[in-house]
């Protein structure tokens, strides 16, 4: 594989290739002219991070789930207080832990400049970066804030790590030296865009923890979402989709706000900004209310929550995907009372025809011997969250043709 380095002469930038282990791959030429439109081919929900940042660098990792062209990056201050600054953002390709693949790191634009300001409540798309992204790829997108942030705008519970510098501008370092602290967390960063192949549009995985994968094992994508991205990427260019997992751990469909510690906003809340503004997105599946009833929803309640999720989806002329709750019964959420809502609530999913396709989650992963359990062999561990095998055979579990929205 080749990648492509970039050398500035006046005003543009000349492609050229030169190796086999970097960020970009040049595009042959009728590559370049094929029509296409922008897919997010990677995603993160906003939520917020305690404490503060101050001139420092974090340096995010992200893997992409389709391949395409112009690669974009968009920054997030969407929960923060006061302005976000950042004067360098570098992406490269991930070696190992913070470490960038030699000669693929490249520096980013905003509209034109190396400096970025971003208010509060907003958000940044960089400028196409020119060149090709392999699918199933791991990139580094390094940020240098400037000043001392406020309120924090990251994605909590990432089962990826992510680092911070010692003080200074580290973004355009390859190697590791200056990133001493590591994190859980993604910071700021809330999608990767490309241009990708007419036919390929973005799956969003709408959910909580079980979505975000809490359970699986730290750095090695084996989220469910990461899953069903590995067997897209298997299929013809046409029928591939992208994936973007939208899930905040503990997330609710109903209640909630974003704050320090928190859930996240709603997802009736956070639906149109986590969801319906990403590039792409056509087809939201979503996973999500096993909280809802843990926090004392009923089954009313949360099926006219859902109705809304449905309606509003619908009206923005996308289609909607219903998950069923997987099993809970030997958690700390489990009552007969509360798997009773859960059953009635898999039932409607299963069987209204409100959504537009259903994936059965809770079928893929219960121990048949007890539905209500998980299968002692997908337990991560507290009867709740599923571990890497549980998270295969929900990534599993999906038609992959029934996820395109028609």
């Amino acid at each position: 594989m080749t990648f492509t380095a970039w050398r500035r002469v006046g005003a543009s930038l000349l492609v050229t290739a030169v190796s086999a282990a970097g960020l970009v791959a040049a595009a042959p030429d009728d590559a370049a002219t094929t029509g296409g439109g922008l897919v997010t081919t990677w995603g993160a929900a906003d939520d917020i991070a305690g404490g503060s940042l101050s001139d420092m660098t974090v340096r995010n990792v992200l893997r992409t789930s389709v391949g395409g062209k112009d690669l974009r990056i968009r920054i997030s201050n969407a929960n923060g207080d006061q302005p976000l600054v950042s004067d360098t953002v570098y992406v490269g390709r991930q070696d190992s832990g913070a470490s960038v693949v030699p000669g693929s790191s490249r520096r980013l634009t905003f509209s034109g400049s190396t400096t970025v300001t971003i208010p509060p409540g907003a958000m940044a798309i960089s400028d196409p970066l020119p060149g090709t992204v392999p699918a199933l790829t791991s990139l580094t997108v390094s940020l240098h804030v400037v000043g001392t942030t406020g309120v924090i705008t990251a994605h909590n519970r990432a089962m990826q790590h992510s680092y911070k510098s010692t003080s200074g501008d580290h973004a355009a370092d390859e190697s590791s030296t200056a990133y001493q602290t590591e994190s859980s967390a993604w910071f700021f960063l809330n999608a990767a865009i490309v241009e990708a192949p007419r036919p390929v549009e973005t799956v969003a995985t709408l959910g909580d923890s079980i979505t975000s994968s809490v359970g699986t094992t730290i750095d090695t994508n084996r989220r469910w979402p990461d899953i069903l991205a590995a067997r897209y990427a298997q299929l013809p260019e046409p029928r591939r989709l992208a994936i973007s997992n939208e899930g905040i751990s503990g997330n609710r469909v109903l209640g909630g706000i974003a704050k320090a510690g928190s859930a996240g906003a709603s997802a009736l809340a956070r639906l149109d900004k986590d969801v319906l503004t990403k590039p792409g997105v056509r087809t939201v599946l979503v996973l999500e209310g096993i909280n809802d009833i843990y926090a004392g929803a009923t089954t009313e309640q949360l099926l006219a929550g859902y109705r809304q999720l449905i309606a509003r989806v619908h009206a923005s002329g996308r289609c909607i995907v219903g998950g069923t709750l997987t099993p809970m019964g030997s958690s700390f959420v489990y009552t007969p009372e509360k798997e009773a809502i859960r059953q009635a609530v898999n039932t409607f999913i299963r069987t209204s025809g409100e959504f537009d396709g259903v994936a059965d989650f809770d079928a893929a992963t219960r121990d048949p011997a007890d539905p209500s359990r998980l299968a002692a062999a997908y337990d991560g561990g507290d009867g709740l969250h599923p571990n890497d095998a549980g998270n295969q055979a929900m990534g599993d579990a999906p038609d992959l043709d029934s996820l395109r929205c028609r």
